[in-house]
Parts: C-alpha cells; sequence; structure tokens
C-alpha cells in the first residue's frame, strides 16, 4: 500500500509542472505586447515628424499634439502590461516550480522579479496594475469633454480614489516591512 501512496504523492506533486503552461504562455503574451509597444513607438515617431511641417494650420499641429500625447500614453500603458505578463511568468515558475538562482544571485536584478510566495506576486501585480489604472484614467481624460461641472467632479473623485489607491499601497508595503523588520529583531 506504501508504493501506491508514492506514486501518487509523486504524481501528484509533479501535476505542478502543468504552470509551465502558464508560465510560457504569459511570457510569450509578454514579448507579443512588448512587439506591439515598441513597433507604437516607431509609427508614432513617424507621425510626430510631421508635427514641424510649416504648411500645417494651428488646428492640425493640434491634432497632431493631442494624438501624440494620446499614443505616448497608450504606448505606456502596453508596456506595463507586458511588465505584468513578464513578472506574472516568472512569479509562477519561482512558485510553482524553481527559483531562478540567476535571478536571486545577481546584484543587478530587480527585487521585484524575486517572488517568495503567492501574496508577494500578488502584490507585485496589484501595484503594476493600479499603475496600468493610473495611465488608462490620465489617457481618458486627455480625451474627455466636461460638458457639466457634475462631469468635473467625477473627474476629481476618481483622481481622488487613484490618490487613496497609492496611498493605501504604499502604507500597506511599509507596514509589511515594519512587521517583518519587528519580528526579525524580537526572535
Amino acid at each position: 500500500m506504501n508504493w501506491l501512496e508514492n506514486l501518487f504523492e509523486g504524481a501528484l506533486w509533479n501535476s505542478r509542472f502543468v504552470i509551465f503552461a502558464a508560465v510560457i504562455g504569459s511570457l510569450l503574451a509578454g514579448f507579443v505586447i512588448f512587439y506591439m509597444a515598441t513597433v507604437d513607438v516607431f509609427l508614432l515617431i513617424q507621425h510626430a515628424l510631421h508635427y514641424a511641417d510649416s504648411t500645417l494650420t494651428p488646428e492640425m499641429r493640434k491634432s497632431i499634439h493631442d494624438g501624440t500625447i494620446s499614443h505616448i500614453v497608450e504606448v505606456v500603458d502596453g508596456y506595463l502590461l507586458a511588465t505584468v505578463m513578464l513578472i506574472f511568468s516568472l512569479g509562477m515558475y519561482e512558485l510553482f516550480i524553481s527559483d531562478i538562482d540567476q535571478a536571486h544571485g545577481s546584484k543587478a536584478s530587480s527585487k521585484i522579479l524575486v517572488i517568495n510566495s503567492l501574496d508577494d506576486l500578488k502584490s507585485r501585480l496589484a501595484k503594476v496594475i493600479l499603475m496600468i489604472m493610473i495611465v488608462t484614467l490620465f489617457e481618458h481624460t486627455l480625451t474627455m469633454h466636461l460638458a457639466t461641472t457634475l462631469d468635473l467632479v467625477y473627474v476629481g473623485l476618481s483622481i481622488a480614489l487613484i490618490a487613496l489607491a497609492l496611498y493605501l499601497s504604499h502604507a500597506a508595503e511599509h507596514g509589511s516591512a515594519q512587521d517583518e523588520s519587528a519580528d526579525s529583531h524580537g526572535h
């Protein structure tokens, strides 16, 4: 009966390798988004080169200006989303498959890529997703037409909620760092 238990536990333990599908899929999706954002940068540069054309009317120049600013925000959004996919891919690999020795042993590696728990992964992803939300809000406010004072109140309220989310994120990060410091000094 012990051999059956060992066989089952071995199969159960090795089932974690199904995570490779998520790791490879999210890594490929991140590469695709990086590629798309980079292509958008080149197209943006081509578009912006016409800004100095002396034959442009002020309305046309304003249109190029506004379109360029909007495209820049979209590019930042794309790079942030690609970063989410990269962090997710690395985090899932570290949590379920193996530590990435090169990330842990390198002084150049960012601490954001070293994931020690699901909460750690969740926290890192939440920060990048919050940044995506901020960029998206900024993008929408650039093109928003405020017709009433209530529209302005809504924009102000959304900015206040984003500021509160940033504050709570920052407070939670420093609160957990102080808790870990207290635990290490106390024991």
